[in-house]
């Protein structure tokens, strides 16, 4: 299997609300990117459906997000691809990205 993914992949545990055409859910995000996303959740979304994110930061603040559904897994949740993020949005997703590698190294040591 060809890796597609081009962004540095960052394991972590945050907590996210998500809303789609069916559902509304809460879940953990367990893989992060500057591009996208895996989270663990139910699975009540169809590919190529568009999710609205919250992702919960540790400050108790909060980061809204658009993807795409790429793919999901039954009854453990689904990828997302993120779309149409402007550059205040990415450079939130950045910092947060940054603060999560730094404490995932310093839970490591």
């Amino acid at each position: 299997m060809t890796e597609r993914r081009g962004a540095e992949r960052v394991q972590v545990t945050i907590d996210a609300r998500w809303e789609g055409v069916a559902a509304q859910c809460a879940g953990t995000i367990v893989d992060l990117s500057v591009t996208g996303c895996f989270i663990l959740t139910s699975d009540l979304v169809t590919e190529g459906e568009l999710i609205r994110l919250e992702l919960m930061t540790p400050t108790g603040g909060s980061i809204y997000l658009w993807g795409e559904v790429i793919y999901k897994l039954s009854e453990m949740g689904f990828a997302l691809h993120f779309t149409g993020m402007g550059e205040a949005e990415r450079e939130m997703l950045a910092l947060f990205l940054e603060y999560a590698r730094f404490h995932e190294a310093t839970a490591a040591a």
